[in-house]
């Protein structure tokens, strides 16, 4: 009997609870709040100088005077290099780009071998969209009856730019040329 016994008042030993202190209900603590995440700027950074390449698809229709309207279609690609200045909302900028085409004229009467364009850009600052106006001078190279002709035009158009990254940025633009006079044609 002395060995339960010394065993029973060992776990009541052990199984006491533990006090400390008063009895007095403790102060409330004042909450802890995480701070305000900063802002989202709504203005991304679009000045500076910039290059790149593009890839493309051309729909050409000729009017050839007192004949039927022809016409040709075809792939594009080139390269692109510009500089934009950033003015808060405003973005303005003059881009060069050059692309060689793959584009056919009517059953085999010639084709578009390339176009260059010198371009005036101005556009709103969306953060990472850019959306903008675009126009300028645009010079193209054909090839027709074997014939290399070339003329000076204009075009115009609307774009839209989206940075992926702080250096890369995918974007699109449906540009119209106009050309009167390949070499007297």
């Amino acid at each position: 009997m002395k060995r339960l016994s010394i065993a029973a008042a060992v776990a009541t030993l052990v199984a006491a609870p533990a006090v400390a202190g008063s009895l007095d209900v403790p102060p409330p603590m004042d909450p802890v709040f995480a701070p305000a995440p900063a802002p989202v700027a709504m203005s991304g950074d679009w000045g500076g100088f910039y290059a790149g390449g593009q890839l493309g698809y051309a729909d050409v229709t000729v009017d050839p005077g007192d004949a039927d309207d022809i016409g040709g279609y075809g792939w594009l690609g080139g390269v692109h290099a510009g500089y934009n200045w950033d003015l808060g909302n405003v973005v303005v900028g003059l881009e060069g780009d050059y692309d060689f085409t793959d584009i056919s004229i009517g059953d085999g009467v010639g084709s578009i071998d390339n176009v260059a364009r010198l371009k005036l850009r101005a556009g709103y600052d969306m953060g990472s969209t850019l959306l903008y106006a675009t126009a300028g001078a645009a010079h193209a190279n054909a090839t027709v009856g074997g014939t290399d002709f070339s003329d000076t035009g204009w075009f115009a158009g609307l774009g839209v730019g989206y940075q992926m990254t702080d250096s890369l940025v995918l974007g699109g633009e449906l540009l119209g040329h106009r050309f009167d006079d390949f070499d007297g044609t």
